[in-house]
């Protein structure tokens, strides 16, 4: 996973994008966070802040990038932009449809300046169909995607908004992939540059396999919150409080797990109503659990059953998540030894690359570097700068 050598010019803000590019920056791919002369990158001053006096979010995803400051809305902003395509493998946006058409930076444009160039445009519902130009944010994406409908215990509760924002999340991850897909292509000869269409909504709605095929069967067998085997309906998968107010989870959906649990907590006459399908069985059962789990708290019931092959875990809140030994071991909460403790790289690998750093990148810190780069004098900097077209 070394993209040494790769320069991606990154145009999107706030969490998305970002998160996508930093995944790129971490597996050793220049970021060059090409932000307008206003405020930049709205996560900058967002809140909560970091100790570094910068929002929070921000802090976590733009580690190792380089920034530079340029107005687009500028004829001579946008000739720096098109001189800097030159040399990109890459281009990323994430302006609602119609935009980049309107900046002349759209991807026919700028393959004129480079014909291998990758093209990669990020937005909620895509670019084309009746919901294109739609504002959104994920709670609409995963409403759109049928997520939400899902995260209820019955049709009649109010949906459950996700603790994390699952579509801005999942469109940053997937459109690390295309991108990285896209450079594979282009290296074995398959294609030269391609342009990339990455919906929010659409990504979440490719997480619907589970339920799929009862939502493309088109009859009554439509699947509904609290009847499918993975969103409630069996009482060996759902979650369980415990003596001191805190969950757990049970997934034995295999016989052999459930089998393995009924045996440790002593409950061998539940063993064979696994086979058993009937409501009113699920309904005793899951009785009888809520009232064994009660017995305990979470962490005897992590002693009793943990070495257990039972599928059983506790349910952790955030701060319990990044001081949990499990993480911890994988090497998934990065503590440098003078920067912000940080989410790691979710994938280890044989060839690991370096990552992105620790250092932040001002607003317009690499203007000048990144420009005098590709041809410009101190004088046409200086004259871009009286002319406001970089800062």
């Amino acid at each position: 996973m070394q993209l040494d050598g790769v320069r991606i010019l990154d145009l999107t803000r706030l969490l998305p994008g970002p998160y996508a590019t930093q995944l790129l920056a971490d597996s050793g791919a220049e970021v060059l966070k090409v932000e307008d002369t206003g405020a930049g990158d709205y996560a900058r001053h967002g809140q909560p802040r970091s100790e570094r006096d910068v929002g929070a979010i921000f802090e976590m995803v733009n580690r190792g990038k380089k920034s530079v400051s340029i107005d687009l809305k500028s004829d001579d902003g946008t000739e720096a932009f098109y001189r800097l395509v030159e040399s990109a493998d890459v281009v990323f946006e994430q302006f609602r449809p119609g935009v980049v058409d309107r900046l002349g930076i759209d991807y026919e444009t700028l393959c004129s300046y480079n014909e291998d160039l990758i093209y990669c445009s990020l937005t909620g519902y895509g670019q084309e169909g009746p919901w294109s130009d739609r504002a959104g944010h994920d709670l609409n994406y995963v409403g759109l995607a049928g997520l939400l409908d899902m995260t209820r215990e019955s049709p009649s509760d109010k949906p459950q908004m996700p603790g994390y924002p699952i579509g801005d999340m999942s469109g940053g991850l997937f459109s690390a992939f295309a991108i990285t897909e896209a450079l594979l292509s282009r290296e074995l000869g398959n294609t030269n540059g391609e342009y990339i269409d990455v919906a929010m909504s659409d990504v979440v709605a490719s997480f619907s396999q589970s339920v799929a095929y009862q939502a493309l069967s088109g009859d009554s067998a439509e699947p509904r919150p609290g009847e499918t085997a993975l969103s409630g309906k069996f009482p060996w998968y759902d979650s369980y409080a415990t003596a001191d107010g805190k969950w757990v989870t049970l997934a034995a959906l295999e016989p052999k797990f459930w089998r393995a649990f009924c045996e440790a907590v002593d409950e061998e006459h539940l063993i064979d109503a696994h086979d058993d399908h009937d409501p009113e069985t699920f309904a005793t059962v899951r009785q009888e659990l809520e009232d064994l789990f009660a017995e305990r708290t979470r962490e005897e019931w992590e002693d009793a059953l943990g070495d257990v092959d039972a599928a059983f875990g506790g349910i952790y809140t955030p701060a319990e998540m990044v001081e949990h030994p499990q993480l911890e071991a994988r090497g998934m909460i990065e503590r440098p030894e003078n920067a912000p403790s940080r989410i790691g790289f979710p994938a280890r690998s044989s060839e690991a690359p370096a990552g992105a750093g620790e250092t932040l990148p001002a607003q317009g810190e690499h203007t000048d570097s990144v420009l005098s780069a590709v041809g410009y004098s101190d004088a046409e900097l200086e004259e871009l700068r009286d002319a406001d077209a970089i800062r």
